[in-house]
């Protein structure tokens, strides 16, 4: 085994832990109601499926071999951005329409 095939085993064991983060990303995108996004302030539910469905399948291609090193960063940004701003946004919008207050 050189070294060549063990970064290319760690770089598809990393790009798989980044996928799993990606299609959470995406599942959350598309479980929250429209009108949630509206009411947090952040753009439409649309929009945020489609750029994390964008997400996901620059994360399926690094999967698969694409050495687009910058396409996986980008894919993963975009789903970080969802999990750290919009979704928390979501929750808290969801929480108060509920009756449960954070």
């Amino acid at each position: 085994m050189d070294v060549f095939t063990i970064q290319d085993w760690i770089f598809r064991l990393i790009s798989l832990v980044l996928l799993c983060v990606e299609v959470w990303a995406f599942v959350n995108a598309v479980r929250y109601r429209p009108d949630a996004y509206i009411a947090a302030s952040k753009r439409t539910k649309g929009f945020w499926a489609a750029l994390t469905g964008i997400a996901l399948f620059l994360g399926v291609l690094s999967i698969l071999g694409s050495s687009m090193f910058i396409l996986t960063i980008a894919a993963i940004v975009i789903a970080g951005v969802f999990l750290a701003d919009v979704l928390p946004a979501l929750r808290a919008v969801m929480a108060r329409a509920q009756g449960r207050y954070r």
